[in-house]
């Protein structure tokens, strides 16, 4: 007989972290602080020496080998001079460690900290930085190759092993997870039911020779990233995955969109925020103009992206109450009315 019971989710010690930490970093004066439950469980780590963040991978959403991945794209990210939070190696020269939690083996990684505060509106400087940093980052996710055999990071893109975002991932999948949550909304449903198909049909018809891809980090909110007077870091990869690098910019687009729906900011600012960001990015890396009519029905597979995850992890659900659907069906829906060529 087991002696404990089984579990599909814990969280770790903070105090018994510490004592790991200090033993496998030589860091003396270790502190560990959970600061959020999510993805991956997030620790503060302060020590002597300075502060750290402790990402605890979960059990059910990273193997080993996409951790291994996620870290190559980090430090190729590095090596090129892109600003990210990085994995900090121990003593003996590992960035991963094994843990064998309750509920099976986990991993974790201590990165760097990432100093500043994150700003959710964006002055005009911010806006040129993070322009130019973001395709800065997409110059290195466009041509690595992440999963060699032998480990190494090779040129050249790979979807193994990772998230791939398409029509099927972020459109066509998403609709079929969340059917059974729509079932006190049948209207709602219906409505992305026929959005969902408009997206699909408007997608199919893009020539993907004019599309660039790579690695995406596809969570480019500013929660995402930090300022420090005038150096931004990105961080949280956890849905790093291969698609349209584009992706990565409709993310942004529709932080602007939400902000104008919740009655926030005026479309003439978004549209004013957007273009100023939009114009550094293209100072640094090239984006057609077919690539940049597509991120009003990208930002439709961003959105069921998540809810559909949401769906897979019940620390989720509170996202798939009928309100919480109701309310996030309506700004899709408004977005499309004012945004999507009839």
């Amino acid at each position: 007989m087991k002696s404990f019971f089984p579990s599909t989710y814990s969280t770790l010690s903070a105090f018994a972290l510490s004592d790991l930490i200090a033993e496998k970093y030589g860091w003396t004066g270790v502190c560990c602080r959970l600061l959020v439950r999510g993805v991956g469980d997030t620790y503060l780590v302060e020590t002597y020496a300075g502060r750290y963040i402790l990402r605890v991978y979960r059990y059910s959403v990273r193997s080993l080998r996409q951790i291994k991945m996620e870290l190559d794209l980090l430090t190729a990210s590095i090596k090129a001079g892109v600003s990210v939070s990085y994995p900090v190696r121990d003593l003996s020269g590992e960035v991963i460690q094994p843990l064998n939690a309750i509920e099976g083996q986990r991993y974790a990684v201590v990165y760097s900290f990432a100093e500043g505060r994150p700003v959710k509106v964006l002055d005009k400087e911010q806006l040129v930085i993070f322009g130019r940093e973001m395709a800065r980052f997409h110059n290195v996710a466009a041509v690595v190759r992440l999963g060699g055999s032998d480990g190494e990071v090779h040129a050249g893109p790979s979807a193994e092993d990772r998230w791939t975002f398409d029509t099927e991932t972020t459109l066509l999948r998403p609709l079929r997870q969340l059917e059974p949550y729509y079932k006190e909304l049948e209207e709602e449903y219906s409505w992305l039911n026929g959005a969902v198909g408009q997206a699909a049909n408007r997608l199919a018809g893009v020539d993907n020779t004019v599309v660039s891809k790579g690695y995406c980090h596809f969570d480019f909110l500013p929660k995402n990233f930090h300022f420090d007077g005038t150096k931004i870091t990105f961080f949280d990869f956890d849905f790093m995955g291969y698609g349209w690098l584009v992706y990565d910019l409709a993310s942004f687009w529709q932080h602007l969109q939400l902000e104008i729906y919740a009655g926030r900011m005026k479309q003439e600012e978004a549209d004013s925020q957007f273009y100023i960001f939009l114009s550094s990015y293209r100072q640094v890396r090239a984006l057609s103009d077919e690539e940049l009519a597509l991120i009003p029905y990208l930002s439709l597979g961003f959105w069921l992206f998540y809810m559909g995850f949401h769906t897979t992890h019940d620390q989720f659900y509170s996202a798939l109450q009928p309100s919480s659907l109701k309310a996030n069906t309506a700004f899709l829906r408004d977005l499309a009315q004012r945004h999507w060529k009839p």
